[in-house]
């Protein structure tokens, strides 16, 4: 296991929303797992947003004892991403890049707040794929991956109030909130996040004076 800079980017809040169009997918409350290809390498490491395994049998066994809630992560990723998505980033020149990065949410049912019980069956999530030049933008991500488990699609179109207000007040049935992303990938790419009132709700009755730490 090593420790590394951030995996994936902090996204900034509601407060910092530009204007423009964006394509807004649903945030689930789980824990972000990343995993990485190498052209001839394969699928050679994972981990969380701030530690890095071999994906071998050695690695997966320290991850595991480091990591005892995810225990079923990379046997699941096998399963459901990893035939899928080689197949895509040999056949698509974009992703004739040396090494990509892809990111899931790892997420059961009853998860909250990164918290995961044991008996709820999880799931991996597909939300964004890194390549040599930066994240590839929401549009292409939909195109080149859509046909695979990922984020939910929650609303197309321009960044407004409106729309802010209307994810708050729960009109999206999402439990937590959204990610809205705009932009071409890249240093062109922006994300913001925004959560629901009911999911604040949530977050008081369990953190108390901490909430805000899980807040946006």
């Amino acid at each position: 296991m090593s420790r590394i800079r951030l995996a994936y980017p902090k996204i900034s809040g509601s407060k910092d929303a530009p204007a423009g169009h964006c394509i807004a997918f649903e945030k689930y409350d789980g824990t972000n797992l990343h995993w990485i290809w190498e052209r001839e390498l394969g699928w050679y490491a994972f981990g969380t947003r701030r530690n890095r395994f071999d994906l071998d049998e050695r690695g997966i066994a320290a991850f595991n004892a480091d990591h005892q809630r995810y225990e079923d992560a990379p046997a699941l990723f096998q399963q459901t991403f990893a035939n899928k998505l080689e197949h895509i980033f040999q056949e698509n020149p974009t992703y004739a890049t040396p090494e990509i990065t892809v990111f899931t949410e790892y997420v059961g049912t009853d998860s909250f707040a990164g918290l995961h019980k044991a008996d709820d069956p999880k799931q991996l999530v597909l939300f964004d794929v890194e390549i040599e030049t930066g994240i590839i933008g929401p549009e292409q991500f939909v195109a080149d991956f859509g046909q695979l488990n990922i984020a939910r699609i929650v609303y197309q179109g321009k960044l407004i109030g409106q729309f802010i207000h209307d994810v708050r007040e729960g009109k999206y049935d999402v439990s937590e909130g959204v990610i809205c992303k705009g932009g071409t990938g890249g240093n062109d790419l922006w994300m913001i996040k925004i959560k629901t009132n009911a999911y604040m709700e949530r977050l008081k009755q369990a953190f108390q004076d901490r909430w805000e730490d899980y807040w946006e």
